[in-house]
C-alpha cells in the first residue's frame, strides 16, 4: 500500500479504530486508566507527524491574512457563543451539565483541529498560525462568557494552568521538534529518511488518538448515560449548526475554498481534551457530571469529524 492509498482509505481505518475502541472500552473498563495516561502523548505524536508536513516558512504569511483572521475570530468568539447560548437554554436547571457544555463549546480547538483541517483539504498552515491567538482569546474570554451567561455561578474559578500546559505539550513541543527535524533534513540524509518515514504517520496516529480517547472514557460515559442524555441533543445541534456558522462567515468574508474550510473546521471543533482538566477542577458537587459532559462531547465530536472530512471539502466551496 502506498501513502496515497492509505490517506484515501483513512475513513475505514478510523471507523475500525472507533468501533474497536468502543467495544474494548466497554468490555475491558479496567484498561481505562492506562489508556487515559496515553491521551496526551498520543496527541503530541499526532501533532508532530502533522507539523512535519507543513512548510513553516509560510506561517507568517498565514497570520498576516487579515480576512481569514477576522472571519476566524468573529466565528469563534462572537457567532459561536451566541449559538451556544441558544442551544444550552434547556440546561439551565442542570448546572453541572450546563457548565460542562459551556466549557467545551465555548473554547475552539488548538491541537487536532490542525490535523482534521489538513485531512479535510483546508489550509492547515492558516489554522496553525492562528492557534496562539485562539488560545489567548479563549483564556481571556471564557471567564467573561461564564459570568455573563445565566445559570452559571460567576464565582466558579476557571484555572488557566491546564490551557497553558496543553498548549505547551500539544503545540509548542511538537512544533519545535518538527522545526528542528525539518531543518536537520537539509543537512543529514538520515534525518531526511526519518522525515519520509513520518509522512506515513498522520493516519495511524489519528487512529491511535481515537483508540486511547474513546477507549479510556466510553465506560465512564456509559455508566452516567441516563444523567447525560439531556446534553446529547445540545451537542448534536452544535455539530450540525456550527459548521454552517463557520462556512457562512467565511462566505461573508469571501475567503477562498481552503481558507473557508479552515474556518469551518475551527468553528465546529472544540477544545474538549484541553478543557477536561478544567471540569475536573470544578467544585466537588458538580465535578464528576461536568467532566462526563465534556467527555460526551469528545465522543460525539470525533464521530462527526469523520463525517466532516468528507462533507466539508465537498460543500465548501464545491462550486468555486
Amino acid at each position: 500500500m502506498t501513502r496515497e492509498q492509505l490517506e484515501h482509505n483513512q475513513i475505514p481505518v478510523y471507523l475500525v479504530a472507533l468501533i474497536g475502541a468502543v467495544l474494548g472500552g466497554l468490555l475491558a473498563p479496567q484498561a481505562a486508566p492506562a489508556l487515559g495516561a496515553l491521551v496526551t502523548p498520543t496527541i503530541a505524536v499526532l501533532m508532530y507527524a502533522m507539523f512535519l508536513q507543513i512548510p513553516f516558512l509560510q506561517l507568517r504569511q498565514g497570520l498576516a491574512n487579515k480576512r481569514f483572521m477576522a472571519a476566524l475570530l468573529i466565528a469563534n468568539f462572537v457567532l459561536i457563543p451566541l449559538l451556544v447560548w441558544g442551544l444550552t437554554r434547556g440546561l439551565s436547571e442542570r448546572p453541572a451539565l450546563l457548565i460542562g457544555a459551556l466549557l467545551v463549546l465555548l473554547t475552539p480547538c488548538i491541537d487536532y483541529v490542525v490535523v482534521f483541517t489538513h485531512i479535510g483539504k483546508g489550509d492547515a498552515r492558516l489554522t496553525l498560525a492562528a492557534t496562539p491567538v485562539l488560545l489567548l482569546l479563549q483564556l481571556a474570554l471564557l471567564p467573561l462568557y461564564l459570568a455573563l451567561l445565566p445559570g452559571v455561578e460567576a464565582a466558579v474559578a476557571i484555572p488557566i494552568g491546564p490551557f497553558v500546559e496543553a498548549f505547551l505539550l500539544l503545540i509548542v513541543v511538537p512544533l519545535l521538534l518538527a522545526v528542528l527535524t525539518s531543518a536537520g533534513a537539509r543537512r543529514s540524509r538520515l534525518v531526511e529518511r526519518w522525515n519520509d518515514a513520518w509522512a506515513w504517520m498522520p493516519v495511524p496516529a489519528m487512529a491511535a488518538v481515537l483508540i486511547v480517547v474513546i477507549g479510556s472514557q466510553i465506560a465512564f460515559v456509559a455508566q452516567e448515560l441516563e444523567q447525560l442524555l439531556p446534553v446529547v441533543p445540545v451537542y448534536l445541534g452544535f455539530m450540525l449548526l456550527a459548521p454552517m456558522v463557520g462556512a457562512l462567515t467565511a462566505w461573508g468574508f469571501r475567503l477562498p475554498a481552503s481558507a473557508a474550510r479552515s474556518v469551518t473546521f475551527s468553528s465546529a471543533t472544540r477544545n474538549s481534551l484541553v478543557v477536561l482538566p478544567l471540569a475536573l477542577a470544578l467544585p466537588a458537587d458538580i465535578r464528576a457530571l461536568a467532566a462526563a459532559a465534556v467527555i460526551t462531547q469528545t465522543l460525539i465530536e470525533l464521530v462527526c469529524e469523520l463525517i466532516y472530512i468528507r462533507v466539508i471539502p465537498a460543500l465548501v466551496w464545491r462550486s468555486r
